[in-house]
């Protein structure tokens, strides 16, 4: 599939890309953090990285004030297999070089959405960039086999355990985590867990 660049006007649909921050210190803290031998892993927030002065600038700036969380999604990783959004934007910030499969939240019909809507944006390391709230997106893909670093800012308490809920609207059947609506392909493994399938087509892979 073509991969596009957060700069091109492509992207302008789906997230922006942010100026003005200093992300040196926060991909010295990131690189300092093992990668998975394989894999992905995924931590809503990390003690070193919220230690940095980005952290804070972020939460005045990027969110108006708002309390966020600073994590990481790192390791292995070229495939779909998942899409989520969130009720806000999420902002991400690469150690590495990273690509993001993007849809529009719009484009889902009847809890379902094809996975030929999907497209490919490819972030530089060092660069804030923003993903809108109505973006369908999930784990970064690697550029090399080296795997992938991504900072990950969100409301604070996002993608934490939420218990049981009671369904009310036909959206509640896709809600796996605290302000976290995933549609999973059904050969991922969060469909196996349980997770709702709302992605039909090709399992991309980049």
């Amino acid at each position: 599939m073509k991969i596009y660049s957060v700069t091109d006007p492509e992207f302008s649909e789906y997230g922006k890309v942010l100026e003005g921050y200093d992300t040196k210190e926060l991909i010295a803290a990131m690189n300092d953090i093992a990668l998975p031998d394989e894999g992905v892993a995924y931590e809503p927030w990390i003690d070193s990285l919220e230690k940095c002065g980005i952290f804070g600038t972020l939460g005045t700036n990027a969110y108006g004030g708002m309390p966020v969380q600073l994590g990481m999604c790192w390791g292995h990783n070229n495939a779909l297999n998942c899409l989520e959004y969130h009720r806000d934007s999420e902002i991400n910030i690469g150690a590495t070089d990273f690509i993001l499969l993007l849809a529009k939240q719009g484009k889902i019909k009847d809890g379902v959405l094809d996975t030929a809507e999907v497209k490919a944006f490819r972030a530089p390391a060092g660069a804030v960039v923003e993903v809108f709230a109505t973006s369908l997106h999930y784990a970064p893909c690697q550029v090399n086999d080296d795997g992938f670093r991504v900072a990950v800012v969100l409301p604070r308490n996002t993608n934490t355990d939420i218990g049981e809920i009671a369904a009310i609207d036909p959206e509640d059947k896709a809600l796996w985590a605290r302000n976290k609506w995933l549609l999973a392909h059904e050969e991922s493994a969060e469909a196996k867990q349980g997770a709702y399938v709302g992605l039909k087509g090709d399992n991309i892979t980049v």
